[in-house]
């Protein structure tokens, strides 16, 4: 992993506090609408069953935390948390146009590195660009290992590190060329152009699947998706 410097805990939080407003456009400008898909296929990876309890990590404005929601039934709940108040805000508002969804979610502010909940709470657990902005990652994985039961899948959505040159290539490219700039249309400039950054600290999908194994799951494969500019951690617990 690079040895360039990661923002204080502070500092991604306000980022993601101010592009909270816009967080949902951007995503779709910038992935053309394929992290819809990309998400899920995340929450399919995690298994979720009617009844079951799981946790969507790192929730942001509630896509995926909506639809596990719609996959555990009536009888099911899911907890999202976030420790953006602002974009748990965007996600509460997002679940009142959805009121029979709403009785099964609750959303929480919480530290992904000290989760506030008993060991096996969990029946499973969704992730999506969150692992990349923790400050320490396998605690991050230690503390969702915790928090699962054992059996339970985790799935982890998050920009891939290409190993291939070509990819690596356009990826950089993209980056600087086309997210900031759209961003900059937003005013957003400067939160956007830490995603380069924080993609050259990321662990490689190799170091991603060490770190979850270190951190006492049973099994760990990581799984590119998007031609490899987009990968799925998937865990069992």
């Amino acid at each position: 992993m690079s040895s360039s410097a990661a923002p204080e805990p502070e500092q991604v939080q306000q980022i993601f506090d101010r592009i909270a407003p816009v967080y949902d456009a951007l995503n779709d400008w910038l992935s053309f609408g394929q992290h819809r898909i990309w998400k899920k296929m995340a929450v399919r990876w995690s298994n979720p069953q009617s009844g079951q309890k799981f946790l969507d990590l790192c929730c942001g404005s509630g896509d995926l935390a909506i639809m596990l929601a719609r996959r555990i039934g009536a009888t099911g709940e899911v907890v999202g948390v976030d420790f953006s108040c602002q974009q748990l805000a965007t996600a509460a508002q997002r679940v009142e146009a959805l009121p029979q969804l709403a009785n099964r979610i609750t959303w929480q502010e919480g530290n992904a590195l000290k989760l506030e909940f008993p060991d096996r709470s969990f029946d499973g657990a969704t992730m999506a660009y969150g692992l990349r902005n923790v400050i320490n990652i396998p605690l991050c994985l230690t503390e969702l290992k915790r928090v699962l039961k054992s059996g339970s899948i985790a799935a982890i959505l998050d920009i891939n590190r290409p190993q291939d040159s070509i990819a690596s290539s356009f990826q950089q490219w993209y980056l600087g060329k086309v997210v900031v700039p759209i961003a900059k249309m937003q005013g957003l400039s400067e939160e956007y152009a830490y995603i380069a950054p924080s993609l050259e600290r990321f662990p490689t999908a190799p170091e991603q699947e060490k770190l979850a194994i270190e951190a006492g799951f049973q099994q760990a494969k990581h799984y590119s998706i998007a031609n490899g500019l987009m990968g799925i951690l998937v865990l069992k617990s």
